[in-house]
């Protein structure tokens, strides 16, 4: 059954209730057996175990405990051979998992914020009486009571509304109350902002009084369809961890390749043991594996969460950082995020003259209109303990009082000097209301309300004036501003008992003013940005579509050729043809949640990254689907905070843009870190391979390799995140969904790089083993290693100071970043002291060389900044960026 079209007895038919008299202790039994409670279904939780378990199955995960779990068997079978390497693997392990755990269980939080929002206590009648019972009591049948400042606990037909006034934001995201009306005709996919015959969950009455019966509880009510989306709604990957997982399998494919070759060589071509084989083996997973990678990333990502701290905006989920980044949809919700969530007065129009901007000078006609308005408002001005001044009240009144407040014509004063003395309230049938205001011994009748409800004159009715008000307010009209009229009367007395019929009558028009929630100041700017970094920004709200395609104009989300779509439309197409017109779309109008859910997966299907706003619990779910779901820190419900990845605090749509700037940045040094940690993982391999291919034995060892990854260049990569922008990087297209971390350029900048140490280091290896360049110091194979794990290290090191930016080391200098000159100093430092102190030396299976050994290691290190640099001045001329 339709509960929205059916008529009301045939509803208390199917529900076996009463509309006087409300349900019977047996029938709310049968009814909560039939029906169902008033409690929302909780899906099974994970646990920590189920947590572990699914991070243990991670690609580098599976790599670093593989090379560590024989790392350990190595280190149980020959004592000499020390526990350092697995317990630093272990420890890398156990802060990756510990991480990524840590960021799960979001959407759990926000179906727990659901239960908030229903109130302790629901007013019903039951077998006749009127009872006071908790809320998860409620079922299908009962009739419901209703009053202003109340919760509304479950989807309610109305049967009777006096003045019902009902805030729907956190379902439909508008904040003007709606009134309710019992015999409002409903269409059948009316959406839910136009049902104004039903109270739903969730709600809040703001004014008046109604009774109604109740027509679905828990998941079958408005609330309940949310949360059972929220439970559906699941989060992907985002494009980080996607490339950092197709990465960690190509580096497995390469660690077992390698693996496989040097141990088949080994055991087919020379009388190596077995354990020793193995330890081999080991050295190339982990050389293989850049084993700060996953910590640096946090730290970037940390470091990204923090500067956005500073801009307004909280990250809640970690990853969202770099999706920011690869943002290329914004769907962005209308009211208080592009707008100022404040009605204004754009425009005014009085009898007998033009129609001027409200922030023009006003004659005195248009002062006695604008007062008059103000009259006849019950808005009021407070002021708060910072001695700000508020407006609190009804947001069209409160518009009319904001002006008086800019004209410096203060309501207070206007109230003291025509004191009104009775009044007929504002009522959703009347549309109007109606004071009487007492001055100079006389008496003045104002009337606001709609256009088409204030009185008139018959004089004017026949005037010149009636058609030029009509097209004025078709002007106004179509510019989406909400218009209120005001006409007015003098009398010599008040009436005894004065009523609506008496006091409308004969009275004179003065004019009309239209008002909008205009659009913030900044965010016609941040859309303009939004576009230039290749950013489509599209508009979904709860709003009518003129209203929302006339804001959208305004700022440039809505442009020549685009279109506007409705819910009721969207209903009307199938999956196939959203997804094939969904570009075609700016303005999404009057949607549901439901609706919200498809419009974000369509553009996903398009291949783009979707960020998406919203405040009401009714965005929870697209907030959750979306790749960035952000939530406003201001005016956001709890329920849609706790389904998004990032709150903005000053609910501002700049701020968005201002972030996914930030995102850019931390994307772009996170592949300088995997281009710089990258190069000398495969110079590693390389160095092994060709090394015992050509039979000159092993260059490194598996711990001397493990110092190079974690101490030579993993502390210097952990500087890179706090690397500034690049200075065209909001002029750049998003980046794809489906792009490589290795595109523009990625391979050859590793591969040039990798190949430069591989050469230096095999130099050194050669020189050590077989060429004397000390009397005091005969070749050898353990000369070579040290030469080899100092050519390698110190190149590593310094390299982060040509891999850090597009610019020229000679241009930016080595210290403009504090961290990583400081860092790279210390990695510098510690790989030197390691060689040259004995008993550090005899530790990492180093020895004691001359200084003209040094000196080779100085050249032959310093020979990566040639390359590169090289490699930047080739690439420059050529048009081309080193960075991509």
């Amino acid at each position: 059954m339709n509960y929205k079209t059916e008529k009301l007895e045939e509803i208390a038919e199917e529900l076996k209730g009463d509309l006087e008299k409300g349900l019977t202790a047996q029938q709310v039994e049968d009814n909560r057996k039939k029906y169902g409670a008033n409690e929302f279904e909780e899906s099974e939780k994970k646990t920590l175990f189920s947590r572990i378990l699914e991070q243990l199955k991670e690609v580098m995960n599976l790599i670093l405990l593989f090379a560590g779990f024989l790392s350990l068997y190595i280190s149980f079978s020959d004592p000499s051979h020390g526990f350092s390497e697995p317990i630093v693997i272990f420890i890398i392990i156990f802060i990756n998992m510990s991480i990524s755990i840590y960021q799960e269980g979001k959407a759990e939080d926000a179906l727990d914020s659901l239960k908030d929002l229903s109130s302790p206590v629901s007013k019903v009648i039951r077998e006749g009486k009127e009872q006071e019972i908790d809320a998860a009591e409620v079922v299908q049948g009962d009739i419901f009571l209703l009053k202003a400042g109340d919760k509304v606990d479950a989807d309610i037909r109305l049967i009777e509304a006096n003045n019902l006034q009902l805030d729907e934001a956190s379902l439909t995201g508008e904040s003007v109350p709606v009134d309710k009306d019992p015999d409002a005709d409903v269409e059948e996919d009316a959406a839910t902002g136009d049902v104004l015959n039903t109270a739903f969950s969730g709600t809040v009455v703001t004014n008046g009084n109604g009774k109604g019966i109740v027509v679905g509880v828990g998941m079958d009510s408005a609330m309940g369809s949310i949360a059972e989306l929220l439970g559906d709604t699941t989060k992907s990957k985002t494009p980080l961890q996607k490339r950092i997982d197709k990465l960690a399998k190509k580096l497995a494919v390469l660690a077992f390749i390698a693996g496989a070759i040097i141990f088949g060589l080994n055991y087919f071509t020379s009388d190596i043991s077995v354990l020793d084989n193995l330890m081999t083996a080991v050295s190339l997973a982990i050389a293989a594996v850049p084993e700060t990678l996953p910590v640096i990333v946090t730290l970037s990502l940390a470091y990204g969460v923090t500067n956005m701290v500073e801009r307004n905006a909280i990250i809640r989920n970690m990853p969202a950082v770099e999706t920011l980044g690869s943002a290329s949809v914004i769907a962005s919700d209308k009211t208080g995020t592009l707008t100022k969530n404040q009605m204004t007065i754009q425009k005014i129009w009085a009898v007998s003259h033009e129609p001027k901007d409200a922030e023009e000078e006003f004659n005195e006609d248009e002062e006695w209109l604008i007062k008059m308005m103000g009259l006849a408002s019950n808005a009021q001005i407070k002021e708060t303990e910072e001695e700000d001044k508020t407006i609190s009240g009804d947001p069209t009144e409160a518009a009319i009082v904001n002006l008086l407040e800019k004209k410096e014509w203060p309501k207070e004063q206007i109230d003291k000097e025509y004191t009104r003395v009775f009044e007929i309230p504002f009522d959703s049938d009347r549309k109007r209301m109606t004071t009487i205001h007492e001055y100079d011994d006389k008496y003045v009748v104002i009337t606001k309300g709609a256009f088409d409800r204030i009185p008139l004159d018959e004089s004017h009715v026949e005037s010149e004036h009636d058609q030029k008000a009509s097209d004025i307010h078709d002007s106004f009209a179509q510019e989406a501003l909400r218009i209120i009229g005001v006409s007015y009367k003098f009398m010599d007395s008040k009436p005894e008992n004065p009523d609506a019929d008496e006091l409308e009558q004969d009275m004179t028009f003065a004019g009309i003013v239209g008002m909008i929630d205009p659009p913030r100041e900044e965010s016609k700017q941040a859309v303009k940005e939004a576009r230039e970094a290749g950013i489509r920004p599209i508009m979904i709200t709860g709003d009518h579509a003129v209203t929302a395609t006339a804001i959208a104009k305004e700022i440039d989300i809505f442009r020549e050729g685009d279109k506007t779509i409705t819910g009721a439309e969207m209903e009307e197409l199938s999956e196939e043809e959203i997804n094939q017109q969904i570009e075609d779309f700016s303005v999404y109008a009057r949607v549901s949640p439901e609706d919200k859910i498809r419009i974000v997966e369509a553009w996903q299907n398009k291949g783009e990254v979707v960020a998406m706003t919203g405040d009401g619990v009714n965005d929870a779910p697209s907030l959750q689907a979306a790749d960035v779901g952000t939530a406003m820190g201001e005016n956001g419900t709890e329920v849609a905070k706790n389904a998004s990845d990032m709150i903005l605090t000053d609910d501002n749509f700049a701020t968005i843009v201002h972030a996914i700037e930030e995102g850019r940045r931390v994307y772009d040094n996170i592949k300088k870190t995997i281009y710089y940690l990258l190069s000398a993982n495969v110079a590693e391999i390389l160095i092994m391979l060709i090394a015992v291919l050509i039979g000159w034995g092993t260059p490194l060892t598996s711990i001397q390799l493990l110092f190079i990854n974690v101490i030579a260049d993993g502390i210097p990569g952990f500087g890179l995140s706090r690397e500034k922008a690049e200075s065209d990087i909001m002029k750049r297209e998003p980046v794809s969904k489906n792009e490589s971390i290795f595109a523009n350029g990625g391979y050859r900048r590793i591969s040039i790089a990798a190949l430069t140490f591989t050469v230096i280091s095999l130099i050194g290896f050669y020189v050590g083993e077989h060429i004397a360049l000390s009397e005091s110091i005969e070749p050898s194979t353990e000369v070579a290693q040290t030469l080899t794990f100092l050519i390698l290290g110190w190149s590593s090191v310094i390299h982060i100071f040509v891999a850090r930016t597009n610019s020229s080391i000679f241009k930016v200098g080595i210290t403009e970043n504090k961290t990583v000159f400081w860092t790279t100093v210390f990695s510098f430092v510690a790989t030197t002291v390691v060689a040259a102190v004995p008993f550090l030396a005899t530790i990492f299976n180093l020895v004691t060389l001359s200084w003209e050994y040094w000196l080779l290691t100085a050249v032959l290190s310093f020979m990566i900044i040639v390359v590169v640099e090289i490699e930047k001045l080739v690439l420059k001329k050529s048009g081309k960026s080193f960075l991509g």
